[in-house]
Formats: structure tokens, C-alpha cells, sequence
């Protein structure tokens, strides 16, 4: 039994951060940061970046990737621009076909997404020299540093981004709300290509400190590149300039760079371990080595592992659950800005001058990095999965960027391979909250848990959820939560979004769901079974299971908000809902009952509190055959009618 002292827990100091961190579009909606949190028009707003790299994903797909993003919850986009794909011949640009930075923009305005744009001059992104053009070997003067030679070229290169962008920034009425400044400064760095295998030369990690971080944001205002905010990566030590720049951070567990030059056993690493990340008492952390006081600015994050790459020495099948579980230890350790790397996956542009333009340690052209939506456009389980924490953060926001991280003491002496006691922080404003749950850890086994209990001291009395949980399963779960006319003093199940007068909750893998109400002689249990709904308090609580809550989402119309559950992608374009089928068909279902038009013909079907239809694709995999045409060489046959009247086909 684990218990945590909540009786005293003192309210958040928060304050603006100011004119720097501010800005304001045509029609007078202010953005800006809070020392805690980002606001819109002075509210708390609830940031959701995933990475998407424009110049990796054909044009003809932008839409649909967008589209895809905004569907999983993300309401921001971050994308490094690439030096070396739009200057790959000194004094020549090109902003044409993937490289078009203007139309990438245009197509996130249309679906209302903001975007952070990551423009460098280096960014690393495991692109050929870290996006810096080969010309720049050999040159003068040092590159990453605050001189002349190098200024000169990147004011050249911002010029150039500028007319891209001129039109979009959040003060015009566009999307552009952010811009990143160089990355991981003084940090990391990548190899010159062009030396690797004989002297293995890399590019200069910088040594002008915080001179070149302030320069490069002087050259960006000059040139007419003004953003609401700046921001710098924070964490190994990298330069930020913070009274300037948004400090942020992020975490990998899965780190190929660990076998640069030879193989060997991936380690257990810390990132599943819930740490107090806006405390000013707690300087130091694990990944998080503030050059600032915490709680001066928000923890915000702009590179969790949203997936990872393959490198030559270091392959693997990444755990589709490590993605959520690091979004629920952040958001548990205090963070109150998530932000992936990668969100959606790409294939690397190739050159005029040189074919390949990615970094020779990962594959040549592909670049899908196990991403929630990959290469292709194909949704992976981290997709749905992940979605679910959006819409918890969706719903409750307001509240939760209020509330403070409290932690027990014992995970102070937590190792990562350390699967005995239970990984638990809360979130808690006044005498609510949330307790968060993680029983996954990396590259070590975890054991499934039963019968636990956490009683949380609160000032209005003590609660003690009681509950288990699968290994490798996180979970989310409310108390003090009101819910129509009742309230819910503790659940063993996760709140994901209300619509109408219906509560939509998850039952975490290997937690009986069960909804403890206050009532006026105590309390009362409801234990439903997932899939099941009761009514309670004027609304009905729903339960799904993990496995259907991957196709859980809530669509928002001008006139009502639906709740829809398919087992396949459903895209909204803001004119059309489709559905993205593989083969077979799938079941198409919204609450409420009768919220969308049933099709001629189709064939109803209902589940718990909704209804629809089944549609089928009418379509099945295609017979293909192989060919050896030499050692190690195969020729493919694909018959083609196999890629007629296919939004997408995968061998």
C-alpha cells in the first residue's frame, strides 16, 4: 500500500512572461506563455506539437498527413526546414516540389493547425552534415559560430525563408507561431558526409554560447522572421537563451546514437520514471539540467520520442506503448506542453548533386521512424493510443495546466530495470486531480501488477483507489471529478472526452474498471464491464476498452460535437468523413444515435451507446510474386490491377 500527503500542497505561482513570449493576430487573439502553461486569450491552452517534415512527405500527401495529425490530437506542427534541401548549390534556392515551405503552410491554415517552424541553420534530423549544405565544408570560417563568413550565409538563407513564410505568421492571420533557434547548440552535432570512412570529420558543435543563440535571433528579426515565440532545445547542456527563447525539453528510450560505431545491449534507461520537472528545489534530473530556475519557465517538450529510427548497428522493432507511457510520465512530472519527434514519418528528398541526402548511419531514403502515422500515411497502435491522452488533456484543460506535480518519496531510489515498486506521481489543484500510473519500462521486463492500493491525503479527507494493471500499460485516473450532478470521488478507468451529457472512459489493460461516487452516507461502486454504460448523476458513463478506445475520437461540427469509434482511420476534412480501409470493411459509429446519415443499402450496427454502419472495401490483397535475379537480388511482380483505384498500397 502506498499513501501521499496532499493536505498542503501549495497553489502554483504563475505569472506572463511578457512581451517576448507574446503575440497577437489580426482579429486580436492573443498567444503568449505564462511561467507554467501557454495561453489563448488569457486561458491556459493545452499545446500538442508532432513532427512532420515537410520536405520528406510528397506534396500530393501533405493534406492527408495534416489531416491525420489533427485527427490524433495534435494541434500544433513542428518542422525542421532543411538548409542543405533548399541551398544544396551556393546562391541557388529551391523551394519547389517537397522543398515548397509556402504551400505546406497553406495547407496547414486550412485545417486551422498552428506550426513551430525549426529553421536552424543546423538541426541535425539525421539528414546529410545535420541540414548544412556541402559548400559550407571548407569555407573561411567556422560554421555554428558567431562570425561573419557564416552569419552571412545564414541572413541569406533567412532572407529566402522569410518570402516563404511572409503571409503566415500568426500576426497576418497565419500559422506560424514559433520559431526555433539553431539546435542543440554546444550539445550534438553530425558528421561531413563527405569526410565519413576516411577521417570521420564531424561538424562543429559550436563554442560562441549564448553570442551565436542571440545573434541568430537579431539576423531572424531582421530579416522579418517574427513569431509570437522563439524557442531553443534545452536539454545535454545546449545553449538557451531563455530570457530570449522558450527553453524545451524532450526523451528518448530508444537511442541508436548509443552504437554510432559498434553494437551492443541497449540499456535500461530512466525516462519511465516519473521526476518533479517545475520544482525550483529540484535542479537536477535525470535529462533535465536546467541553466534556469524550473519554475521560471513552463516544461514544455518538443522532441519525445514520438518513435525512432533504425541505424545500421542498432535495429529494432520499437514498442508501439513506449510512446504513450513517456506522454503520460511527462505529463506527470509536470509538463505542460507535449511535443513529439516524429509524429509523422517521411522519405528523405534526394539531391541534384549528391543522390542521398540523409545521414549514412540510417537508411538511405526512408525515414518512417516507426511513427504514429508513418512513411506511407499507415496508423500505427502509438496513434490511437496517444490520441486518448490528447483528448484527456483536450478535456480538461483549463484545470490541469493549474494543477501541481506531487511525487511519493520512493522513486528517488527507483532503477529502471526496478520492476517492484509502483511508479506513480499526482497532479492535483486544491482537493482534485489525477493520479497518473506507468508499469512500462524499456529494454526491461515489467510484471503484470494486482491488488494495489495508493491513498492520497487530501484535505477534504483521504481517497484509496484500488486497482491493477497490465505490464507495460500506463493509465490516467481522476478523483474528486465532477460528473453531471454526482461526483466521482475515484475511478480505476480513464476519463478520454465528454460529449452531450455522455462520459467516455478507457479501461486501462489489466485494471477492472470501477467508479466510486460520493454519496451522502459514503460512497457507491459501479463495476461495469468494458464496453458497457450506466447512467449516473443526469449523463451516462461509458467504458471501452483499450483495444476500442484506439478508434475512440470526438469530431467537433459548427452545430454539435460527436463521439465516433471505428477500428480504421476516419479523416475530416472539414467538408467530408471518410474512412481509411485496409482490406475487409469496418464498422462506422457515432453517438449520438443517428448523428450521421446512414448511406443507401448499408447495413446497420450498434455498439454500447452507439450507432452506424459497416462498410466494406469490396477489395482484398493482390498475389504478387518474387524473383531471384542474382545474389541477394529479387525482381517483384505486382500485377496492376493490384494499384488501381488504391489510396495506398504496401508490399
Amino acid at each position: 500500500m502506498y499513501q501521499l500527503n496532499l493536505t498542503d500542497v501549495p497553489e502554483k505561482t504563475v505569472y506572463p512572461l511578457g512581451e517576448k513570449f507574446t503575440g497577437r493576430s489580426p482579429a486580436g487573439r492573443e498567444l503568449s506563455f505564462t511561467n507554467y502553461y501557454m495561453t489563448l486569450d488569457g486561458r491556459p491552452f493545452f499545446g500538442v506539437s508532432g513532427e512532420m517534415h515537410f520536405a520528406r512527405v510528397s506534396p500530393d500527401q501533405w493534406e492527408d498527413a495534416v489531416v491525420k495529425m489533427k485527427m490524433g490530437g495534435v494541434n500544433i506542427i513542428s518542422t525542421y526546414v532543411f538548409w542543405n534541401a533548399h541551398e544544396e548549390e551556393e546562391g541557388v534556392f529551391r523551394f519547389d516540389g517537397c522543398r515548397n515551405l509556402r504551400g505546406f503552410l497553406e495547407v496547414c491554415e486550412k485545417h486551422g493547425m498552428m506550426v513551430i517552424a525549426r529553421i536552424g541553420p543546423f538541426v541535425h534530423g539525421e539528414m546529410r552534415n545535420g541540414g548544412l549544405p556541402d559548400w559550407l565544408y571548407g569555407k573561411p570560417y567556422d560554421v555554428r559560430e558567431d562570425n561573419p563568413g557564416f552569419l552571412g550565409a545564414v541572413r541569406r538563407l533567412f532572407r529566402q525563408l522569410h518570402r516563404q513564410m511572409d503571409g503566415h505568421y500568426y500576426s497576418q492571420g497565419g500559422c506560424v507561431v514559433g520559431t526555433q533557434i539553431e539546435n542543440e547548440y554546444q550539445h550534438s552535432s553530425a558528421p561531413w558526409e563527405m569526410t565519413t570512412g576516411v577521417s570521420n570529420e564531424w561538424v562543429n558543435g559550436g563554442h560562441s554560447g549564448l553570442s551565436y543563440m542571440l545573434a541568430l535571433k537579431r539576423i531572424m528579426l531582421e530579416e522579418g522572421i517574427r513569431t509570437p515565440f522563439y524557442t531553443a532545445t534545452a536539454w545535454g547542456g545546449a545553449v538557451t537563451p531563455v530570457e530570449e527563447a522558450l527553453p524545451l525539453w524532450g526523451g528518448y528510450s530508444y537511442q541508436p546514437w548509443l552504437f554510432y560505431r559498434e553494437a551492443g545491449e541497449h540499456p535500461a534507461t530512466p525516462e519511465y520514471i516519473y521526476r518533479d520537472n517545475h520544482n525550483s528545489a529540484v535542479t537536477k534530473e535525470y535529462n533535465f539540467e536546467p541553466s534556469y530556475d524550473p519554475e521560471s519557465r513552463p516544461y514544455a517538450c518538443c522532441e519525445m520520442m514520438g518513435g525512432m529510427m533504425c541505424s545500421y548497428k542498432y535495429r529494432f522493432r520499437l514498442d508501439m506503448r513506449a510512446v504513450d507511457a513517456m506522454a503520460n510520465v511527462k505529463l506527470g512530472s509536470g509538463c505542460n506542453l507535449l511535443g513529439y519527434y516524429m509524429y509523422k514519418g517521411g522519405t528523405n528528398p534526394t539531391g541534384l548533386r549528391t543522390p542521398y541526402l540523409g545521414e549514412s548511419q540510417v537508411s538511405k531514403r526512408s525515414y518512417d521512424y516507426q511513427a504514429a502515422v508513418g512513411e506511407y500515411g499507415q496508423i500505427r497502435e502509438s496513434y490511437g493510443r496517444l490520441r486518448a491522452i490528447h483528448l484527456f488533456a483536450n478535456t480538461f484543460s483549463g484545470f490541469f495546466e493549474r494543477t501541481r506535480a506531487v511525487l511519493p518519496a520512493h522513486l528517488k531510489s527507483i532503477q529502471p530495470d526496478d520492476a517492484g515498486p509502483l511508479r506513480f506521481s499526482v497532479r492535483v489543484k486544491g482537493n482534485s486531480g489525477f493520479l497518473f500510473v506507468n508499469n512500462f519500462q524499456d529494454h526491461a521486463p515489467m510484471r503484470d501488477r494486482a491488488d494495489e492500493e495508493v491513498t492520497l491525503n487530501l484535505p477534504d479527507g483521504d481517497i484509496t483507489f484500488r486497482f491493477g494493471i497490465a505490464a507495460g500499460e500506463n493509465a490516467i485516473l481522476p478523483f474528486n471529478m465532477s460528473i453531471g450532478g454526482a461526483k466521482l470521488k475515484w475511478a480505476s478507468a480513464q476519463p478520454m472526452a465528454q460529449v452531450g451529457d455522455a462520459w467516455f472512459f478507457l479501461a486501462p489493460d489489466g485494471m477492472t474498471p470501477r467508479y466510486c461516487f460520493a454519496v451522502q452516507d459514503g460512497e457507491e461502486t459501479v463495476a461495469p464491464k468494458p464496453g458497457e454504460s450506466f447512467e449516473y448523476g443526469g449523463v451516462t458513463v461509458v467504458t471501452l476498452s483499450r483495444r476500442d478506445s484506439l478508434g475512440f475520437n470526438v469530431l467537433d461540427l459548427p452545430s454539435r460535437r460527436l463521439a465516433l469509434l471505428c477500428g480504421q482511420p476516419l479523416l475530416w476534412n472539414g467538408r467530408t468523413l471518410s474512412v481509411e480501409l485496409e482490406e475487409g470493411g469496418a464498422d462506422v459509429l457515432a453517438y449520438p444515435a443517428g448523428a450521421l446519415p446512414m448511406p443507401a443499402g448499408a447495413q446497420p450496427v450498434e455498439k454500447s451507446v452507439f450507432r452506424g454502419w459497416r462498410v466494406e472495401s469490396g477489395r482484398a490483397a493482390e498475389p504478387v510474386s518474387f524473383r531471384s535475379v542474382g545474389f541477394g537480388r529479387y525482381a517483384v511482380d505486382i500485377p496492376e490491377r493490384a494499384l488501381n483505384g488504391h489510396k495506398r498500397v504496401l508490399l
